[in-house]
């Protein structure tokens, strides 16, 4: 996969990135990279709607209406997508065509197919694939995923969790973000994307899925609120909720044969405040802590250039990667039918 490219040539200086799409998220990305200049540096933006020259200015950014333009520079190394879902599988083809290293903002495709084949170009040309999936890089979830990896939570036996707000509720109707052909099943490519990446990451290839879909409380063509319940060809089984019409919560939660995580954030990762942490293990009582907050959006960006610069592998495989995308797509199927969906 991607992560799994050869190593052994390394550089040195940050790495040059064209930053493509600068709209709420886009714009994040820049502000954190400003505290990681020595990996990664904001060469230059891409942004065909109109509003960006002041924020280019203001950063010292040179600004392209064109995406060809970014991937013609010789100065650019590789692009970072922050832009609407429908649109990564073209522009991840393009850059790859034009040797350029990809960080692509969630989801990476809206099929299996399609996911198929992005991790396959990155792969095949040498270029490294990474995934704005920076839940993975929050030092709980950290915590529980190495938990898992090295027994301490035994055999994991279920997933819970929910990742929900009412961000989207003030957004202009014509936002792609409410387009239910772009952002399709409530939540799901908003928030619960990040949820079945940790879930597969945790239990492996996912079976089958079943998922409610209602619009309850607002006008998203979409709907408002999802709940999936997911099954593992391994075993075991992942609760994911994904709303968008309540303020703000993010809680996950594995449960394991000897012991127990639950982390919630105490607010949204635009602005990280910290988590509070609730654990039991075997023989224990119930322990509560709070971590101090953290950038993982920076700390997954700083990744990416590490392995770019051939140091380290990129943490996220592509078979993770695909893996994901399967259970998104299936759960599309599912939040449509109201039927359980085999998972590709």
């Amino acid at each position: 996969m991607a992560a799994e490219r050869d190593m052994t040539a390394t550089s040195d200086g940050p790495v040059r990135i064209a930053m493509v799409g600068l709209g709420w998220w886009g714009r994040k990305m820049v502000a954190v990279l400003g505290g990681a200049k020595a990996h990664i540096e904001v060469a230059r933006a891409v942004e065909p709607a109109p509003g960006a020259e002041e924020f280019c200015a203001a950063n010292g950014l040179a600004l392209s209406t064109d995406y060809a333009e970014a991937l013609a520079d010789p100065g650019v190394e590789a692009v970072i997508l922050a832009t609407p879902h429908s649109l990564h599988e073209e522009q991840i083809e393009r850059a790859v065509a034009a040797g350029k290293h990809v960080f692509c903002e969630k989801p990476l495709a809206m099929t299996r197919t399609g996911a198929e084949r992005a991790v396959a170009l990155c792969r095949d040309a040498g270029l490294v694939l990474g995934m704005g999936h920076e839940r993975r890089f929050e030092p709980p979830i950290a915590m529980i995923l190495e938990a898992a990896a090295d027994g301490r939570l035994g055999r994991v036996l279920q997933v819970e969790a929910n990742f929900s707000h009412d961000k989207f509720l003030g957004l202009d109707p014509s936002n792609w973000r409410l387009n239910a052909s772009q952002a399709p099943a409530a939540g799901m490519t908003a928030t619960g994307i990040h949820l079945t990446d940790l879930s597969t990451r945790l239990l492996g290839p996912a079976r089958d899925v079943r998922v409610a879909c209602e619009n309850l409380a607002s006008e998203i063509p979409q709907g408002d609120t999802l709940s999936a319940h997911i099954r593992f060809h391994g075993g075991g089984t992942a609760y994911v909720s994904a709303t968008l019409a309540t303020p703000f919560v993010s809680r996950f939660a594995v449960f394991g044969t000897k012991g127990w995580i639950e982390v919630r954030d105490k607010a949204h990762v635009e602005a990280p405040a910290g988590w509070v942490v609730t654990s039991a293990w075997t023989g224990t009582p119930i322990e509560v802590r709070e971590v101090a907050p953290a950038e993982p959006v920076r700390d997954n960006l700083v990744a990416f250039a590490e392995a770019v610069r051939g140091r380290r592998a990129y943490p996220i495989t592509g078979e993770e990667m695909i893996n994901n995308i399967a259970i998104l797509e299936s759960i599309i199927r599912s939040a449509g039918t109201g039927m359980v969906e085999l998972v590709a």
